[in-house]
């Protein structure tokens, strides 16, 4: 075997100890939105778009809160690598316990301010174009999800925590168990079965809300029960430093900006769909559903190659946070291409789950985005894996910058002229969203190269697992 290819072997191996994991629990995570969407889609398309509409909402402001603590897991990371290279233990122990409160307390004042802005946005949509019943029909929607932020943000800072320990065993368990738990809820609140009242579409939103407050007792209670994760989960907010709060404000608030550049892009985008009427907006919402789902891969190796180049650089290994880059991208890559081969050759298999009224306008529509969006996830992956690279570098501020030139001044202008201005409808949108995430991964990755050209080159070593 060629050298070079028993390196990426071996380096792909390493990397899948904690990107496999990671990536099954954002799949299985994923499967509670997709659980949503086929249930509104049962409903009708006229549900599908509002409760498409009320997900974009949701989406947008709970990316952004995630985004405010995902630092942690690199921050975490770091101090334990330091810890196994021979710092003082006692430092580090106090590091690492005081980061978790923080995150924690940083969590709830984000989530309490999202819930409250996703009930205004709610009502400011109308002002943007949409449908005036599809916006009365998601509305009963986000005042049933907006609560549910809080205890999503939960889990989230302890999740950062147990992936930045590399112990993210028990978050796939829980989240497929949360699946079960989503579907039976959202049947039973649905349609008014057995003790539940008859709650039609916001009974989507309640289970969600519900579904998260139990995940996220579910870890506590796991991470509680871990030797190695126990001494550190303090819940005593009201001790936590304010430098170490400052700090995951710090690097939170770029990556969080970030995350809602992506988002919040993908949310014009959805507002220029349903611009175009409702079976439009609901073909967008499908295919983007599918797009999502694959794109929790790149998630799951971002997130390992983000805590590996975090560990990396905490012992002087250069070579090994470069290589990383390179067997993250080629994974992704791989997925992709049979991914989008699904996609090309069977159009309708992908899309029956959502679209079981046979509504034949909507269909056609996303039978063409899917096309595009074979295409579209290469590129999807590559930024995703940049920001998280990246993020490895403490590189938080760089990641929102090139997102404001891929997505706004590029991908947003050649959506409205190839949509709007052409007249290409929804099919030139998807167009210009694919332009603009192409530019944004390959400006991330350049900038991931120089950011770690410039760094000392003084104490290379061989890398360690990831």
């Amino acid at each position: 075997m060629p050298p070079a290819l028993a390196r990426l072997l071996g380096d792909s191996r390493a990397l899948a100890t904690l990107a496999v994991p990671l990536a099954l629990t954002q799949l299985a995570q994923v499967a509670l939105t997709t659980t949503d969407t086929i249930m509104m889609g049962l409903l009708g398309t006229e549900a599908l778009a509002a409760g498409g509409l009320a997900m974009v909402i949701f989406n947008q402001l709970r990316t952004m809160g995630v985004g405010m603590v995902t630092a942690v897991g690199n921050q975490v990371a770091a101090a334990d690598a330091r810890a196994e290279s021979g710092d003082s233990s006692g430092t580090v122990e106090d590091e690492i316990r005081d980061l978790v409160r923080a995150s924690l307390l940083l969590s709830t004042l984000v989530g309490v301010v999202g819930a409250v802005l996703m009930v205004l946005i709610g009502h400011a949509v109308i002002w943007l174009g949409q449908d005036p019943e599809v916006v009365d029909a998601a509305k009963p929607i986000l005042y049933t999800m907006a609560p549910g932020l809080i205890p999503c943000l939960w889990f989230q800072a302890i999740r950062q925590f147990t992936v930045g320990m590399r112990r993210p065993q028990a978050l796939l368990r829980i989240t497929l168990v949360s699946i079960a738990v989503n579907a039976g809820l959202n049947w039973a609140f649905i349609h008014g079965t057995w003790i539940f009242p008859e709650l039609g579409l916001p009974g989507i939103g309640l289970a969600t809300s519900l579904v998260y407050a139990l995940s996220c007792l579910a870890l506590y209670l796991s991470a509680r029960r871990d030797p190695r994760l126990a001494p550190f989960l303090s819940l005593s907010v009201w001790k936590t430093r304010p430098a170490t709060l400052r700090r995951l404000t710090g690097l939170g608030t770029p990556i969080a900006a970030t995350y809602g550049s992506e988002a919040g892009f993908f949310f014009v985008v959805a507002l220029f769909a349903g611009s175009f009427g409702t079976a439009a907006l609901a073909a967008h919402t499908a295919v983007n559903q599918l797009v999502y789902i694959v794109f929790q891969i790149a998630v799951g190796l971002s997130h390992a190659a983000s805590i590996g180049v975090s560990r990396e650089l905490a012992l002087h290994n250069l070579a090994a946070a470069q290589r990383l880059k390179a067997t993250a991208v080629a994974c992704a890559a791989a997925v992709m291409a049979v991914v989008g081969l699904v996609y090309v050759t069977a159009p309708g298999l992908a899309l029956a789950p959502f679209f079981d009224n046979g509504d034949a306008k909507a269909v056609d529509i996303a039978t063409q985005l899917l096309l595009v969006a074979a295409v579209l996830q290469f590129f999807d992956c590559a930024q995703n894996i940049g920001v998280g690279l990246l993020r490895g570098l403490d590189d938080t501020k760089g990641g929102f910058r090139v997102t404001l030139v891929g997505y706004w001044l590029v991908g947003l202008p050649a959506a409205a002229l190839l949509g709007l201005a052409l007249g290409l409808d929804t099919l030139g949108i998807w167009l210009g969203l694919l332009t603009g995430l192409a530019t944004t991964a390959v400006l991330l990755l350049r900038r991931f190269d120089r950011g770690l050209g410039r760094l000392p080159r003084a104490a290379e070593a061989e890398p360690s697992q990831a």
